[in-house]
Formats: C-alpha cells, sequence, structure tokens
C-alpha cells in the first residue's frame, strides 16, 4: 500500500479508484514551508494540479520514499522535472483528458470577443440598451493564427474551419505532414503568422523559449482586416499558460486600439489582482484558468492521473512520463 498525497483537489471517483487499489489517499493542502521542510518525505506519490510548486528545493528534500510526482492536467511548470529526473522520480501528466474542454472554451473566448458578449452583458445590467454600438464581425472568412499545433490546437482548428476560418499555425517542433493532413498553412517564423493573421490563439507550453512571445513587436504586425475586406480588427485568445502573452504591451495595444480585444483564461500572476488595468479595459474579458474546469474533463483528468500514478507504483512506467528522456 502506497500513501498519496492529493494536495490540489480531485475528482471522488479517482479517490476512490486508488483507494479500491489498496493506497491510502490523504486529501489536503500542503503549504510552501512544510514543502520546504521535507512533508514529501512521508509519502510515495503526489497529485497535484496547478496551485501546489514543487521546486527543485522541494523535490531535493523529499527523500528516497517519493516515487512518481503526478501534474492532473497538462502543464507542468509547477514542477521541476529536471530536478525530479536527478532525484530519479518519474512525473506523469493527464495530457488528453481537457482538451475538448479547452478546445470549446477557446472557441467561446473567440465567439464572445466578437460579438462583444461580456461588453453588452455588462451594458445591460448597467441599464444600457447599446445595440447601435455592438455591431461584430463573423469568424467565418477570416485568418486564425495558432500558436503550437498540438491536441488542443488541432481541436480549436478543426472547429474553426467548420466555422468558415482559415487556420494558419506557428510550430518549430510540428511536422509539416501534420500541418498538411489539418488543412493548415504551417509558418516557418511566428512573424508571418502575426502578419497574416487578424484573430491569435495561444496554444503552446511556457519556457524560455516562449515567455512574452506575444509582445508588442509582434502585436504590431497584425493587419486589423481580413482577406474579405472587412476591417475586423485584431483578436487575442490565451487559454494555455500565463506569461506567454506580455501582458502590459497587450494593454498598450488594446489602449491604442490596434488590438480589438482580448480574452484570457491565464495570467503572468495568479490569482490576477482585482485592480489589474488589464481587467479593467473595456474590450478585454477574462476567466480564472478554468480551461479544464468542466465535470467531463475533471473526471478524466482523474481516472487518468490515478491510472499512471498506479502504473508507475506498481513498478511499471507510464506512457505520459514528462521527464523520461531526462532520466536515461
Amino acid at each position: 500500500m502506497a500513501r498519496i498525497a492529493v494536495t490540489d483537489g480531485m475528482a471522488e471517483d479517482a479517490v476512490l479508484l486508488l483507494q479500491q487499489a489498496g493506497h491510502e489517499v490523504v486529501l489536503g493542502t500542503i503549504d510552501a514551508a512544510d514543502l520546504a521542510n521535507g512533508a514529501l518525505g512521508d509519502f510515495d506519490a503526489i497529485i497535484v494540479r496547478s496551485a501546489t510548486k514543487l521546486p527543485a528545493d522541494v523535490i531535493a528534500v523529499s527523500g528516497d520514499r517519493l516515487s512518481v510526482i503526478a501534474r492532473a492536467g497538462v502543464g507542468v511548470d509547477n514542477i521541476d522535472i529536471q530536478a525530479a529526473a536527478t532525484a530519479g522520480i518519474p512525473v506523469v501528466n493527464a495530457p488528453r483528458a481537457s482538451t475538448q474542454s479547452v478546445v470549446e472554451l477557446t472557441i467561446g473566448h473567440l465567439l464572445s470577443s466578437i460579438r462583444h458578449i461580456p461588453r453588452a452583458d455588462r451594458g445591460l445590467r448597467d441599464g444600457k440598451w447599446e445595440k447601435k454600438i455592438m455591431k461584430g464581425t463573423e469568424l467565418s472568412e477570416k485568418n486564425l493564427g495558432l500558436i503550437g499545433f498540438g491536441r488542443i490546437a488541432q481541436g480549436v482548428g478543426a472547429v474553426a474551419q467548420a466555422l468558415g476560418m482559415t487556420v494558419h499555425t506557428y510550430d518549430p517542433y510540428l511536422p509539416p505532414k501534420v500541418a498538411k493532413a489539418q488543412n493548415t498553412t504551417l509558418h516557418k517564423n511566428v512573424e508571418t503568422l502575426f502578419s497574416n493573421c487578424t484573430h491569435i490563439s495561444i496554444h503552446c507550453n511556457l519556457n524560455d523559449e516562449t515567455h512574452h512571445l506575444v509582445n508588442a513587436e509582434r502585436l504590431a504586425l497584425m493587419p486589423g482586416r481580413s482577406n474579405d475586406g472587412i476591417a475586423c480588427g485584431n483578436h487575442i485568445v490565451n487559454c494555455a499558460r500565463g506569461g506567454i502573452i506580455d501582458e502590459v504591451a497587450l494593454l498598450e495595444a488594446l489602449e491604442q486600439g490596434h488590438v480589438a480585444s482580448a480574452a484570457l483564461d491565464v495570467f503572468e500572476t495568479e490569482p490576477v489582482p482585482a485592480d489589474a488595468l488589464l481587467l479593467q479595459h473595456e474590450h478585454f474579458h477574462g476567466t480564472p484558468h478554468i480551461g479544464a474546469a468542466t465535470m467531463e474533463a475533471q473526471a478524466r483528468v482523474g481516472r487518468d492521473i490515478a491510472h499512471a500514478v498506479m502504473a508507475v507504483l506498481d513498478g511499471g512506467t507510464s506512457e505520459t512520463t514528462v521527464n523520461a528522456h531526462l532520466m536515461s
């Protein structure tokens, strides 16, 4: 029997799955100070979401008992995977479980932006009937640029094409045949993507290469007018990771009118401060990092991560181990 810490919550069915396999599941937050003092030395496994941070110093003092670190979701930027590999600890995640949920939220943000849905709702609540100034545009006949072209971006691209959009992508690690199979234009550099697309959606990981990849210079390249001749403005959506967009540059582009709308589910600082200037802009709307927050996705995440953890605890391996290449 293994002792498993679940620090950021988990679906009840997944907890039950672990318990039925004979494992002890300890639910509850472990604060940063306790983690830094070696609290994980009492556990064989830890399952986290995005709230718990596991940097190198925490992993270094976790002792020899900890056998697996699991991220109940996709992104692992809150875990030092190199430090875990050095300690011989595999890091597993659940990369497929939330795909559909994030795809649908991304499309929801796109549609909300171009039809002014959040802005119109706020006006109604303030007693305003602003029909004349709420003229929007359509997604059909517009170029959608996807930064990164993994499972989620491909799902967004498929829906966008069904709505009549032309899909472009920048992904330096993508085989050209994948883009061709998805009827997507693959760009060799991110600048040409921005200069060709009035709508941009972010779908890459956050790392040194992608930090502030969306900056003032690249936003300035966006054309503002689509191939059908409509002055549709420029629109930015990010449901991937905070920090990929320079939020100061984004706010300035909104204030200048060069970016017509911005919709973020993720922020550089989370929770985002209520007095953040970006939140006050009338052409901005956001959500509090809810991309994977559907009942269906959380059920899938829980099942997937429970099976991955049990596979490692049973002496095997998981196909979702993200630091396997660092452990060889």
